[in-house]
């Protein structure tokens, strides 16, 4: 493995230095490569701009969809890391849960459907999406692209996927941006990511084709 195999699906101008670094963690997260390249990839975010803050806020964010057991493994190989390299860690509080409320940032006609097919479930994910809604710390685009790189890592590229592109772009984000977000996923499997890139097109064909 090169270098160069992890700099060329991921360079151009559509994604800041912040963003590509952001995406590798999240794809260390969901294929669990806690080694030498997360190493690497934790080194480069905080390279570009991001602190322990920012890392503990991404790995709360991506659990949900990575799964609890995965993020918690990213964490603990995080503080690890930050030992070894004697990297400052967090100084700043967690965001704060909302596990009481009611409701969901989820859009609506997603709720009613996911309702539909078992309002328990229903009743987990708004409360998952309650418990991130105060997060600051990563942009909403860099959520969204969060998503979009856990979508096409699991390789869930109905409903789940769906929400993030959208989201995306209702961020002012371009379909090529989007389309360079997916792509960045490409040294972690490159026949997902040819598989996400073909479902990203139709979608944003549609998109297209409903527009006034």
């Amino acid at each position: 493995m090169t270098a160069a195999s992890f700099r060329l699906a991921g360079a151009g101008p559509e994604l800041s230095s912040r963003e590509r670094a952001l995406l590798s963690l999240v794809a260390d997260v969901c294929t669990q490569t806690l080694g030498t390249p997360y190493a690497l990839h934790v080194r480069a975010a905080l390279d570009n701009g991001l602190d322990a803050d920012d890392l503990r806020e991404l790995l709360r964010f991506v659990s949900y969809d990575s799964g609890y057991p995965a993020a918690l493994a990213a964490l603990e190989r995080l503080v690890e890391i930050e030992r070894e390299y004697d990297l400052l860690g967090p100084t700043g509080p967690a965001h704060r849960l909302n596990t009481d409320g009611t409701g969901s940032p989820i859009p609506a006609a997603m709720r009613a459907e996911v309702h539909a097919l078992d309002p328990s479930f229903a009743d987990y994910m708004d409360l998952q999406s309650r418990m991130r809604a105060d997060m600051s710390r990563i942009s909403v685009r860099e959520r969204a692209f969060a998503t979009i790189a856990v979508d096409v890592l699991y390789q869930t590229l109905q409903e789940s996927f769906r929400a993030p592109v959208g989201r995306a772009l209702g961020t002012g984000a371009t379909p090529d941006e989007v389309r360079a977000a997916v792509r960045a996923t490409a040294p972690f499997g490159m026949t997902r990511t040819w598989r996400a890139l073909d479902v990203l097109d139709t979608l944003l064909t549609e998109r297209e084709a409903v527009r006034p």
